[in-house]
């Protein structure tokens, strides 16, 4: 009977246990009860969206319907809301703000257009509180249109409109401040790309000279905003040229005070350095802070090994604001595989890559230039037993991924020419994705 009681108390302490247990489970999966300003802020956006509709942003970074910003620099943001309603007042941005613990719809911004393609938030001048950059598709047409507000006078003012077709906020003059980096076609589909850099400074827009691209607006491919081999801001502008083979790179920067296309030919007309069949894009292949350009170089063919294509190493530069060109990294990208070596910069010009299936084999020529001596091969291994493979016979591993082993094999002639396993694996990296595909 005694015992009987005992297991009696004992499953009782259990049951307690676990009520207690799934009492705390079930609190720890519970959603988070939303504060009472969250609702007062959607029944003040619901009471003003009668009648409209969100309608967010299509593209850059800012793609939410309901955005925060500290438009009049009072330390609290203020809450926008893009929607879209009829045809007499299509766009709308509501804007909302707290007051008294309550929020308040304080202003609507009204403009045309199909819809809003891309906002930014940017300081541009020395008042308080941050300019609001909306650009709007006005139709199927490739020309959009953007506006840039102030609150500073605690309303929306607009500063300016202007036509783009892609715009960039940067920081060219050095001042801390933003301006927009504006693209825009030109007078017709065959003219070249303008330019333009947009300020404002006491509350007075400034307008830099107008700068033609190397190609058409819609030839445009990939910005990127960097600096200079002086550590001077800069955007760099990659464009395909009419026959879809090339790519051609401006590079603008503000010189003296001015606007101006760094990479400009005097002989040409156009940006110097096009890149044949291949599309590889500026980047900073050194991570040093400063963007540097691609030049390919042709690898001189080892007659006993008959390349099926032609093999490059590309020739990384900077650009400085006079247009000079200051040498940085050499490497081989071999983009089907998804990596690249860094090249020794003494032996670059005199090393060729022979491609078997997915090994490459590099040679060197020697300083008479009749003979090339091979120095080493990398290989690459998928398979389910690519360890093995890759440590087997003379073969080291270099680098893995989780479905990739990459692995190296030396000859007698390596060290001459200082080339060791270690130095192939500091020099050894993958292919970032953007490289190949650009983006715009």
């Amino acid at each position: 009977m005694r015992k009987l009681k005992w297991i009696w108390f004992v499953l009782g302490l259990m049951a307690t246990l676990c009520a207690c247990s799934m009492e705390t489970v079930d609190r720890m999966y519970q959603l988070p009860k939303r504060s009472e300003s969250f609702y007062d802020l959607q029944a003040s956006i619901d009471k003003a969206m009668e009648g409209l509709e969100y309608s967010a942003p299509l593209a850059g970074e800012r793609r939410q319907s309901v955005q925060m910003a500290d438009l009049d620099g009072d330390g609290q943001q203020e809450y926008l809301v893009y929607t879209k309603g009829d045809a007499n007042a299509p766009l709308q941005i509501l804007i909302f703000d707290r007051q008294d613990s309550h929020y308040i719809h304080t202003d609507t911004i009204e403009s045309s257009g199909s819809s809003f393609e891309q906002v930014e938030y940017v300081q541009m001048d020395a008042k308080p509180g941050l300019e609001m950059v909306v650009g709007r598709r006005v139709s199927d047409q490739v020309l959009r249109s953007l506006s840039v507000y102030t609150f500073s006078g605690g309303q929306a003012e607009q500063l300016f409109t202007a036509n783009y077709y892609k715009f960039l906020p940067v920081s060219l003059d050095e001042d801390s401040y933003s301006e927009l980096f504006v693209i825009r076609p030109g007078t017709t589909e065959a003219d070249r790309g303008i330019v333009e850099l947009y300020g404002v400074e006491n509350g007075s827009v400034n307008r830099s000279v107008e700068l033609e691209m190397s190609e058409s607006a819609d030839k445009l491919k990939r910005i990127l905003a960097g600096k200079l081999h002086g550590g001077e801001p800069a955007v760099y502008i990659a464009s395909t040229t009419n026959d879809d083979a090339a790519l051609i790179t401006d590079v603008y920067a503000v010189v003296d005070g001015v606007l101006t296309n760094v990479t400009v030919s005097n002989e040409s007309g156009t940006s110097v350095k096009t890149l044949r069949n291949y599309y590889v894009y500026a980047d900073d292949i050194d991570s040093d802070g400063v963007i540097e350009l691609p030049h390919l170089i042709g690898m001189r063919p080892v007659p006993e090994a008959r390349l099926a294509d032609d093999q490059y190493m590309i020739r990384w530069y900077a650009m400085t604001g006079e247009g000079g060109e200051v040498d940085k990294v050499y490497t081989y990208h071999n983009f089907v595989g998804g990596w690249y070596l860094e090249l020794d910069s003494s032996l670059a010009y005199r090393m060729t890559a022979v491609q078997d299936g997915t090994a490459y084999s590099f040679y060197v020529w020697d300083d008479t230039g009749k003979t090339a001596q091979q120095v080493m091969t990398v290989f690459t291994f998928t398979g389910q037993d690519r360890q093995q493979q890759g440590a087997a016979a003379d073969r080291c591993i270099i680098y893995q991924t989780d479905s990739a082993v990459y692995s190296l094999s030396l000859t007698g002639k390596a060290a001459q020419y200082g080339i060791d396993s270690q130095s192939v694996a500091n020099a050894f990296h993958l292919i970032h994705q953007e490289w190949k595909t650009g983006e715009t």
